[in-house]
């Protein structure tokens, strides 16, 4: 049996899965946020009350924000950012009493995806997370080397939350500030908040991604004007990467995802930005939905 933890910000999912993927568990509970002794209980608790509704015990993969450093064996580069700095590897493996896998968690869910999702048997799969967050995780050659998502020697790879917005416009410069003290980050134009965030200043008045979604439909002007600058933006950012990896399929994960006017209108903003004679390339909603990232975590112990 196979684990699967995902820790979030507001909450942490757990999984349970056979080896064929079966679920057998499912739990979640709310995230202790600014707390991170009582984080680390929650995530124990957890692992225990799967494997008590499982009826058995099971490797432990957990899927979190930002990464484990290499070099100092600290968390980084999380935006939940009361585990930045911690141990959090050897404390969470001490609690448990067992060895644990730890993987971003837009790793994760291009593990998952990768595995038995919207781009199994296709040889590079790069899920998006578009969500309160936003980042990115590359996973390769799917269920033949399952658990192995690409993570780099700094454990940076696909990032691609904070990198900046590409071929800025002069109203873009230098963009809205970010929590990790950059200006312009991709995530502070591409996130729930930053698609709600963008709409006000053009509005002039403080809304709701959710909000701004339902007023496209009713066919709002502002808020279609909102949706054609996220898509413009969306596009460019997605081709800057496929300029590198060239990858089989793009799969999008996160509320975003859930949103079909931004994924039918995706591909035609990012063909123009693209080197090569026609762009192509499969952009899918994640399959698991929700559930992605966790199952993904799970898979962090199948590895060939």
């Amino acid at each position: 049996m196979r684990i699967g933890i995902d820790l979030g910000g507001t909450k942490i999912a757990g999984i349970a899965l056979d080896p064929d993927g079966t679920t057998r568990a499912e739990h979640r509970v709310a995230t202790p946020r600014d707390d991170y002794a009582a984080t680390l209980a929650a995530i124990a608790d957890l692992v225990r009350e799967l494997e008590a509704r499982a009826g058995g015990a099971g490797s432990v993969g957990i899927g979190m924000p930002g990464a484990i450093s290499p070099r100092s064996g600290l968390v980084k580069n999380a935006n939940s950012v009361w585990l930045n700095g911690r141990p959090f590897a050897q404390d969470l493996e001490r609690a448990l009493a067992r060895p644990v896998r730890f993987e971003n968690d837009a790793n994760c869910l291009a593990v998952s995806e990768a595995v038995d999702g919207a781009g199994a048997g296709l040889p590079i799969v790069w899920a998006i997370i578009l969500g309160t967050g936003v980042g990115s995780g590359i996973a390769l050659q799917g269920r033949a080397l399952s658990g192995r998502a690409l993570s780099g020697r700094d454990r940076i790879a696909g990032e691609w939350g904070h990198n900046p917005l590409p071929s800025p416009r002069d109203d873009e410069r230098p963009g809205p500030a970010c929590y990790c003290g950059r200006h312009g980050c991709l995530e502070t134009w591409l996130s729930g908040p930053a698609l709600a965030a963008d709409h006000a200043r053009r509005a002039g008045a403080t809304t709701t991604g959710e909000a701004v979604i339902a007023a496209l439909r009713a066919g709002e002007p502002d808020a279609l004007a909102t949706l054609e600058r996220y898509l413009d933006r969306l596009g460019r950012g997605i081709a800057h990467v496929v300029n590198v990896i060239d990858p089989d399929v793009i799969v999008i994960g996160g509320g975003l995802s859930r949103v079909p006017e931004i994924l039918s209108g995706l591909p035609e903003r990012v063909a123009p930005h693209v080197f090569t004679d026609a762009f192509d390339t499969p952009i899918r909603p994640s399959r698991h939905g929700d559930a992605s990232g966790v199952r993904g975590a799970a898979w962090l112990w199948n590895a060939a």
